[in-house]
């Protein structure tokens, strides 16, 4: 066994290098401002070949033992004890394995909607993944400090140069400074953990133990910068503003992989590394989830914008999220993992199907739909699939998730679990009631007159996803297993090595 990794401990390599591959190959070709089908393809073929490097990461995996795979060292700024140094274990894996699978189809999504700056719009994307592929590999401290921020600067841009209305700018600047000001905090810990230990080894600071007073410190600091990512309220209204203004594309990888960046965040470092003030912070962690739960959901049920519906939603689907990684149980933690998965495949999902109908009428307003289902019932059967497993209807991939959150919950704290399942409650009323309003009635050809299903190339789009919402509602063992020594052994160094 120890010789097949050794064989394939350069498969993230290669991984991590496909992005920059692409990039590379796209500043070489001719600047132009319209069409971009050379660059298109470039950018498509070199992100699909990074996720058919990610399966091989998945084949070559070894689900039996809880240490970094794939590890690979490289002298960065050795005088300061620096290195870029990257590997993977259970939970990260997945992460990359959503990331190279999302990078595609957005830019295949991307194509007929994206008309200026093509070349430069690709190189945006496949930088962004680049960074992500670093941030969930990274087993240093101040490099992924550096590349979690670094997301900032291709996601700014995206929004800003080709959002969809007049407010992009503004919605841009918005999730630049909320996300950097909370990182501020975060930069701070980092340099007081290095001066403390004398290095951001992530090996090495998972064995050491933090007095608890400077625990508590450490903790806010980095709560301050994932709290903003994940989103929790109330620092969540950039949320809804940048989906809102985002191409369908950047609404797709915002939705589908840097929510999930906090998430990431807090299993990596709060949880084991600062144990002690995790459990102390405990019940304001539940305070703001629940919160969270109920307070957006019933926001959600009042919006008339689709993106924004589905944007709030994301929000509560992520409170359940941090329900279950701060109950401190195999179940909850495991549930938390398959939720941001499979939220990244139904919330991208349902992002695309608004996507579909901008594409054709222009208006994601509520009010100008109705009776869909009678012109456009392949779309609205996909519509369909969506908004039921975003209420985590059993079969689809979301259902697994939340009843292992409120599984492990249960056990911990019954009236929190009660809170978040009145949450399940509203998150139910939201999803069919959107579906509803667009779906039946008459239809209003006052508004609308031009109607088209969806064609072939949307179809194969949206296809993999289909099967993934299936897929991973009836087998989630495939990720169970894999994620599971991991998890355990999270906990073990969290709880038993640390208190």
């Amino acid at each position: 066994m120890t010789k097949i990794f050794e064989n394939s401990a350069n498969i993230l390599i290669y991984t991590i290098s496909l992005p920059i591959l692409g990039i590379l190959l796209l500043l070489l070709t001719p600047n132009t401002t319209t069409g971009g089908y050379l660059q298109h393809q470039i950018a498509f073929f070199t992100s699909l070949l990074a996720w058919i490097a990610s399966i091989f990461l998945w084949i070559q995996f070894d689900k039996l033992t809880a240490s970094f795979q794939f590890v690979h060292k490289l002298g960065w700024i050795p005088f300061i004890n620096i290195d870029l140094y990257v590997g993977l274990d259970g939970i990260s894996l997945f992460f990359v394995l959503l990331t190279t699978l999302l990078i595609p189809i957005c830019i295949l999504i991307s194509r007929n909607t994206v008309k200026v700056y093509v070349k430069e719009y690709m190189i945006c994307f496949l930088f962004l993944e680049l960074l992500l592929l670093l941030v969930f590999s990274v087993l240093d401290l101040i490099l992924f400090y550096i590349f979690f921020e670094s997301i900032l600067i291709p996601m700014f841009i995206i929004i800003g140069v080709w959002g969809s209305r007049e407010r992009k700018i503004g919605a841009a600047y918005q999730f630049f400074i909320y996300t950097l000001f909370g990182s501020v905090f975060f930069l701070i810990a980092i340099l007081v953990i290095y001066f403390e230990t004398g290095t951001t080894d992530i090996n090495l600071l998972l064995t050491t133990h933090f007095p608890f007073n400077r625990q508590i410190l450490l903790w806010l600091a980095f709560w301050a910068s994932f709290a903003v990512k994940i989103p929790v309220v109330p620092v969540h209204t950039w949320l809804p503003e940048a989906h809102v203004e985002a191409p369908t594309a950047g609404s797709v990888i915002l939705a589908g992989v840097l929510l999930k960046l906090g998430g990431y965040g807090l299993l990596r470092f709060s949880i084991p590394m600062f144990p002690e003030a995790s459990i102390y912070f405990t019940p304001l962690v539940y305070v703001i989830s629940v919160v969270a739960v109920l307070y957006v959901s019933l926001t959600t049920l009042r919006q008339v914008d689709l993106k924004k519906i589905i944007a709030y939603s994301s929000v509560a689907h992520m409170a359940f999220v941090t329900l279950g990684i701060f109950t401190y149980n195999l179940q909850a933690i495991e549930g938390s993992i398959l939720l941001m998965l499979s939220h990244g495949v139904v919330s991208s999902a349902l992002f695309m199907c608004v996507g579909v109908l901008y594409d054709r009428h222009k208006t994601r307003v509520i009010k100008y739909y109705s009776g869909m289902i009678q012109v456009m019932p392949l779309f609205m059967t996909l519509f369909l699939i969506f908004s039921l497993a975003n209420l985590s209807l059993p079969t689809t991939a979301g259902f697994i998730g939340e009843f292992l959150v409120l599984a492990g919950l249960f056990q911990i704290n019954k009236t929190v679990c009660l809170l978040a399942a009145i949450g399940m409650v509203l998150g139910a009323a939201y999803s069919i009631w959107l579906w509803n309003r667009i779906a039946c009635g008459n239809l209003k050809i006052y508004f609308i007159k031009l109607f088209a299903d969806i064609n072939t190339r949307e179809i194969y789009i949206f296809l993999p996803l289909v099967f993934l919402t299936f897929f991973l509602g009836i087998y989630p063992e495939v990720i169970l297993d894999t994620i599971h020594v991991s998890v355990k052994n999270l906990i073990a160094t969290a709880i038993h090595f640390h208190v």
